[in-house]
């Protein structure tokens, strides 16, 4: 068994040390604990127990642990603007060695392969072929318990305290293009290399729903509203209104989610 409360304390811990005044630093500690929960309850649901939903829940609770160093660095979440969050924090406990800090709370010396693979993975768009079974169970955990609370984000955190003083100024206002409309007809995720505008990058989060592969996870969205709330969303921190074109595009979209997330009780 791991010892939660232990790991926890080592860290909350480590993100003392950084500025837990910057709100960004307090934006990262809430959303880590709350993917712990939602990865806790996903992993009970597909009848992980004992260690193994420990384990669940420490990827919960290290899956961003690259995002403090990154704030501090730059100063910014948005990663192709600095560096890839989920390799930082990967390297910082496997490389530099902070993982030690959650060994002596009962993680296994062999399970640290594993960890650092999901850790790595849990941003990109694809996993890499060829995993094993075990593998591929957490990587898609810690997806879809970040994916549930990234929903959250959105709505309730200010623009500045998730992307800091590195902030898109987009070019393009109009409506968004028929290649992103393609990945949202085909219930996939819209490469970041296409998110040309503030609406295509509303619409980029909203395909997150596309993607979650545990019924749990989607009952944890249904539950908490925060996607319904996205899905009508009318426009960006009050400096943007979507036009007709793009309001007709959202409801094409908001009936995709819907389809993708139909047949599930709250």
């Amino acid at each position: 068994m791991i010892d939660r409360n232990a790991a926890e304390k080592a860290f909350m811990d480590y993100a003392g040390d950084f500025d837990r005044d910057d709100p960004m630093i307090r934006t990262k500690i809430i959303h880590t604990m709350n993917v712990t929960e939602n990865a806790d309850r996903i992993a009970g649901s597909i009848g992980l127990d004992g260690y193994e939903r420990d384990l669940a829940w420490l990827l919960g609770l290290l899956h961003d642990f690259g995002r403090f160093e990154q704030v501090k660095r730059y100063g910014t979440f948005i990663d192709h603007q600095s560096t890839d969050h989920a390799e930082l924090g990967a390297d910082i406990l496997f490389k530099d060695g902070k993982i030690e800090l959650f060994d002596a709370c009962g993680l296994l010396d062999e399970d640290h392969d594993l960890l650092e693979t999901a850790i790595r993975q849990h941003n990109k768009l694809e996993f890499p072929t060829g995993q094993d079974e075990r593998t591929r169970a957490f990587e898609n955990i810690i997806r879809d318990a970040d994916k549930a609370d990234i929903f959250r984000v959105l709505v309730e955190t200010p623009f500045t305290d998730r992307a800091g003083k590195s902030i898109d100024r987009f070019v393009k206002k109009d409506a968004a293009s028929d290649e992103c409309m393609d990945y949202i007809r085909r219930h996939r995720c819209i490469p970041r290399r296409l998110v040309g505008s503030v609406f295509e990058g509303h619409l980029s989060h909203l395909c997150l729903a596309f993607e979650l592969v545990y019924d749990e996870t989607r009952r944890i969205v249904l539950e908490q509203g925060y996607l319904e709330t996205l899905l009508y969303k009318t426009g960006e921190d009050d400096e943007r209104v979507w036009n007709e074109a793009e309001l007709a595009q959202l409801k094409e979209t908001r009936n995709e989610v819907r389809r993708a997330l139909g047949g599930l009780e709250r």
